[in-house]
């Protein structure tokens, strides 16, 4: 028997071919691992269905594949009594609708432009069954692929295609007169040889998603961002006392960890910026809860964790579980759920010497914080000049739900959140 892709969850149906972790001849037990799949920004192994021999392998690594797809074959364990035949399998009982969502969340993948066969020409190779399927529901056999051996089509092809004109359906049309994410024309085509050596490497998936992304924010988001300074000379004296205590605990304190603080009390204070807008409806959506992502640079690229219920945690909890998540991220280890549900995102360059920078809000959040490199500068207080430890800001916030006075409320906030950081907050 085959072994197919299973469902990879909500609006994946799709992903690459990273690793084959089995090899023909092993056996494998239900559960256990048998390939590596890169969907979007995560990297997870793809469990077996069923127990049996390998005997053959069935995709390559750099595969795209899709849901229903035949990933490997497997035949009889080796002494095995033979199996009884299957009993009917029960007729699924219909799926209870879901309720519609406000806004398409920026976890999901992006509906991909497949290009679909000719219309005309004979009727690829199907059962009865699907054939009488798909005549009652008006799909043309011939716009689908089929996944089996000579483009055959299977149950799971039909699914596919459905859930692919499903999720089309479900994008919000672009309001007459808005730019199109994809208007601009591309770059024309340039012989850059002509001028010397070149050498050409393949986007990877993970490039893919992130330049996707960034272009929808760029062209749908009317962004402004708003810049800052906070004096972090109290905040860095508390790392430096505390470090120590941390590191027993097994939490690394860093300027992160205070930042999440900081940002969690400032978000409970100013709803406004933890928001999304359903773009479809109009309508602005208010969240009760203060799940923060954090970029991380990775070798592949910029990825975004989440770390749940921030304002609910204590600084050593929150130490451990951001240097946890980060070294899953930078190990491709993170999972989509990890990736999903944030509110708010925070982006510290400060770490590889970065200082003032725009950064993109990650849809369909509302606002990002740009944090830079702290330097020591001169400052001016009670009317004597002091050498104090500045950290640039600088707050990116979509137009459309938040006006300038409350952006600058917002970034007072913050700067005041480390100016005049409690000591209390620190202390294990």
């Amino acid at each position: 028997m085959d072994l197919k892709l299973p469902p990879l969850g909500e609006g994946v149906d799709s992903g690459t071919v990273v690793g084959i972790l089995v090899k023909e001849g092993d056996q494998i037990n239900k559960g256990q691992g048998v390939i590596e799949l890169e969907t979007g920004k995560a990297v997870a192994p793809v469990p077996a269905s069923a127990s049996g021999k390998v005997t053959k392998i069935l995709v390559s690594v750099g595969d795209k594949i899709s849901v229903g797809a035949p990933i490997i074959s497997i035949g009889e364990s080796v002494g095995a009594p033979a199996a009884a035949k299957p009993a009917p399998a029960a007729k699924p009982a219909p799926a209870k609708a879901a309720a519609p969502r406000a806004a398409a969340p920026v976890e999901e993948e992006p509906v991909e432009a497949i290009e679909e066969p000719a219309e005309d020409g004979p009727e690829p190779a199907s059962s009865p069954t699907i054939r009488r399927l798909t005549r009652e529901l008006g799909i043309n056999l011939r716009k689908i692929r089929g996944s089996e051996n000579g483009g055959r089509i299977i149950m799971a092809d039909v699914r596919a295609y459905i859930a692919r004109l499903q999720q089309q359906a479900a994008r919000p049309a672009a309001a007459p007169g808005a730019p199109s994410i994809r208007s601009a024309a591309p770059a024309p085509q340039i012989d850059f040889s002509k001028w010397g050596q070149i050498a050409k490497k393949p986007m990877t998936p993970l490039r893919k998603v992130i330049s996707q992304r960034m272009s929808e924010s760029w062209a749908a988001v009317p962004r402004v961002t708003q810049f800052d300074e906070a004096d972090i000379t109290l905040v860095t004296e508390l790392r430096k006392k505390y470090a120590e205590a941390y590191d027993k605990k097994g939490a690394r304190l860093t300027l992160t960890s205070f930042a999440l603080r900081i940002v969690a009390d400032a978000l409970k204070k100013h709803p406004v910026f933890n928001t999304s807008l359903d773009e479809t409806n109009n309508e602005v959506i208010w969240k009760e809860y203060f799940n923060i992502g954090m970029a991380v640079d990775t070798d592949q690229g910029l990825i975004v964790p989440v770390l749940r219920d921030a304002d609910k945690k204590d600084i050593v909890t929150l130490s451990k579980e951001l240097n946890d998540l980060a070294l899953k991220t930078r190990d491709r280890k993170v999972s989509m759920d990890e990736l999903q549900g944030g509110t708010f995102t925070i982006s510290n360059q400060g770490g590889i010497g970065g200082a003032h920078f725009t950064p993109i809000i990650n849809r369909p959040e509302v606002a990002i914080l740009g944090i830079g490199r702290g330097l020591m500068k001169p400052v001016v207080r009670d009317g004597k000049i002091e050498p104090r430890l500045m950290l640039p800001l600088a707050l990116s916030y979509d137009h459309r739900v938040i006006d300038g006075g409350s952006a600058v409320r917002f970034m007072l906030e913050l700067v005041a959140g480390f100016e005049k950081f409690d000591e209390a907050s620190v202390k294990i």
